[in-house]
């Protein structure tokens, strides 16, 4: 089974990255950055963890708030350095674990955790300043692999501080209930106090972050009761997200030992970390919380011509479905209209891909994992109603499957479509189509 080695806080702060760039290691107003921070990076080569479960905030980098999530987990099997308006930094993607994501998943759904799940999306200085420093790379490759989770601490309403300790419990289960034979750290960033927008930009509170770093250890569920008010009062708004390092915490057992801890206010933000780790074992009872993650779709797979569509699933095939939703983006649809082909090498489709695209295969598209909703955007590309998909679903005529409803209408998600009467859409070339529909 997967166990927790111990939990590590650090700040994010840009300026860690910016130092460590310039090679300020030995300059009087950085060197105690870095000092502070070996320890850490000796526990990392100590305790070689195989996984981090990386809890962090983007900085509306790869998020925005065009959709704006509480907690975002990453599934996927890479994350690259975001460009966050000057470049991104030069440094190599690290791997993400697919399957360890996927269990994650669904165990936090399983405790009642609504989440969200991102692929296909870089990580900004969140991840990328502190780690830098802390994870030792031999020829650029990274010691371990991550699983990101994203805390959206931006736009108001965010989790109280007692949800995030909360969902550290529920990491607790999932990580223990892994059964592969895996070290994991979980390390939560940001803070500590700071202010960087307003007339109290600039304002830290020394005595109140040291106050922190200890309860943290010895009351966390006293810092969970406090309010986002208080927080931003004690530790500057932008510092607030100091409520992230309670995951990490939630994640340890009751009792823990500070092994390591840190702290320098250089200019803005108070720079700190900690290590901590667990004193006492409370193992979960591992049988029946994997009985409780399997209970809802236990079986599925007896409901004939039926497939659920599941993040490994979203994760696998992830290329042919983002194809299929960028068809609502006039200048990806123009080029599948006028040169499949070239469409199709431009999304580094697979050949499988290409031929299921070319037939028009709709089965065969949801039996490779394409999702539906990707299918029916196709169709009104090329002008076949939805009731033609639904037709060949079953093996049928168009005729055939109207005999089977109530009332003989046809439509479309594409209020252009013009219906396209053919019985056998497989056989069919997408060209041929889109000719015949001309």
């Amino acid at each position: 089974m997967a166990k927790i080695i111990g939990g590590v806080g650090v700040s994010h702060s840009p300026t860690i990255g910016f130092a460590y760039d310039a090679k300020k290691q030995n300059d009087p107003a950085w060197k105690p950055i870095f000092e502070g921070f070996e320890p850490v990076k000796s526990w990392f080569n100590e305790k070689k963890p195989d996984v981090l479960i990386y809890i962090f905030n983007d900085h509306i980098t790869s998020f925005f708030f065009d959709h704006y999530s509480a907690f975002a987990l990453g599934i996927d099997s890479e994350y690259s350095t975001a460009d966050e308006g000057g470049g991104a930094r030069k440094l190599p993607p690290i791997s993400g674990d697919l399957k360890f994501s996927q269990h994650i998943a669904t165990s936090l759904m399983t405790d009642e955790f609504d989440m969200s799940f991102f692929q296909n999306k870089p990580l900004d200085h969140g991840f990328f300043s502190p780690m830098s420093v802390l994870l030792e790379r031999k020829d650029e490759q990274w010691p371990c692999s991550i699983v990101p989770l994203q805390v959206g601490v931006l736009q108001f309403p965010i989790p109280t501080a007692k949800r995030c300790y909360k969902l550290g419990q529920a990491i607790k289960r999932a990580v223990e209930s892994y059964p592969e034979d895996i070290n994991v750290a979980i390390v939560s960033t940001g803070g500590l106090s700071h202010q960087v927008h307003g007339e109290r930009c600039g304002f830290n509170n020394v005595e109140w972050d040291h106050e922190f770093l200890q309860r943290l250890a010895d009351d966390p569920e006293g810092l969970a009761e406090i309010t986002h008010k208080e927080y931003a009062e004690l530790s500057g708004m932008e510092g607030a997200e100091i409520i992230m390092w309670l995951v990490m915490r939630g994640a340890l057992e009751n009792k823990v030992k500070t092994v390591h801890s840190s702290y320098y206010l250089p200019s803005m933000t108070a720079i700190s970390t900690i290590v901590l780790e667990s004193t006492e074992n409370s193992p979960i009872d591992v049988k029946q919380h994997l009985t409780r993650m399997e209970h809802q779709l236990k079986d599925v797979e007896t409901i004939q011509g039926t497939y659920p569509f599941t993040v490994a699933l979203s994760q696998d095939r992830f290329r042919i479905n983002k194809y299929l939703h960028d068809l609502v983006i006039p200048e990806h649809r123009e080029l599948f209209l006028n040169d499949p082909e070239l469409s199709f090498t431009q999304a580094g489709l697979n050949e499988q891909e290409k031929t299921l695209m070319r037939n028009l295969d709709w089965r065969g598209l949801i039996h490779y994992g394409a999702i539906f909703f990707g299918l029916e955007k196709l169709g009104a590309v090329v002008g076949v109603s939805n009731l033609h998909i639904y037709a060949a679903m079953r093996g049928e005529s168009l005729e055939d499957f109207m005999k089977t409803r109530n009332t003989q209408v046809s439509y479309s998600v594409s209020s252009n479509t013009n219906s396209i009467d053919k019985e056998s859409l497989n056989e069919d070339s997408i060209r041929e189509l889109i000719e015949s529909d001309q």
